[in-house]
């Protein structure tokens, strides 16, 4: 799960002619490196779309607009990942400044739909939606890149918390394996994560996960079966391998999983 060190060597930056990412400085046990702010747009195009505007950072929403200018062009459309202020807490803000529309899934915002195809001066963005780290969250394939952007569902390094009660563990394995079913298809074979480096292998990075997932359900049957009665006692056990100040949400995870057992016995 999240909770490894920043990684001095990422420092965001241009991607591809189509995604550059704009790193947040507020880095940390739960962020990583900082959030990926996400400027994406079609070559040649005077539209792009921001992904992910992040935390409520004057200076942070100035470079954003700063790398869209010296582009010479403008912000259309913002897209959100899913509600967490690390991602969409300057949304409003963001929306102030650029007068684009902000688009989301369900938290008062224009909604995206599942398979919806999004257009931004000639750009193709398909929302894909992958519930599990919160109820809302959403990942957006490029699809003349073949690339997925991923919010918090896969990260650039580590793995994800399953942020319970509104992350789900069945939703959140269902998600992977959808992203899994893209890679297999060839649509997707690298990942903007929102945390984290740049992915150049979608396959191997989903199918680490999964069996990530796998082995943690694995090793909560084992803390149950030894005699661990609370979510706490489980954190203890099973994630003795990550930092402690980041148990917290290990014990999200735990309580995830605990709800995932106890629906599949």
């Amino acid at each position: 799960m999240k909770g490894a060190a920043a990684d001095p060597s990422w420092t965001g930056g241009e991607i591809s002619g189509r995604a550059t990412c704009v790193l947040c400085p507020n880095p940390g046990p739960m962020t990583l490196d900082g959030t990926n702010t996400w400027v994406v747009g079609e070559p040649g195009s005077a539209e792009v779309a921001i992904i992910d505007p992040g935390p409520l950072d004057e200076g942070h929403l100035s470079t954003v607009l700063g790398a869209v200018a010296a582009t010479g062009r403008r912000v259309a459309l913002t897209l959100l990942t899913h509600h967490h202020f690390d991602h969409a807490e300057s949304a409003d803000r963001f929306h102030e400044l650029t007068g684009a529309p902000v688009r989301a899934f369900g938290r008062g915002h224009d909604d995206i739909w599942p398979g919806e195809v999004i257009r931004v001066g000639g750009l193709e963005i398909l929302a894909v939606e992958t519930p599990g780290h919160t109820a809302d969250s959403f990942s957006f394939v490029l699809p003349a890149d073949n690339t997925i952007l991923t919010g918090d569902t896969i990260l650039g390094r580590g793995t994800t918390v399953v942020a319970w009660p509104d992350g789900h563990l069945e939703s959140y394995l269902e998600s992977l394996a959808r992203i899994e079913g893209l890679t297999q298809a060839g649509t997707v074979t690298s990942m903007l994560p929102g945390h984290g480096p740049y992915v150049a292998d979608a396959a191997a990075t989903v199918a680490f996960y999964l069996q990530h997932r796998a082995e943690r359900l694995d090793q909560v049957r084992s803390a149950l079966a030894a005699g661990d009665t609370t979510a706490r006692e489980v954190v203890e056990r099973v994630y003795a391998d990550v930092p402690q100040e980041v148990w917290p949400a290990a014990e999200l995870s735990v309580q995830a999983q605990l709800e995932y057992l106890r629906e599949h016995p």
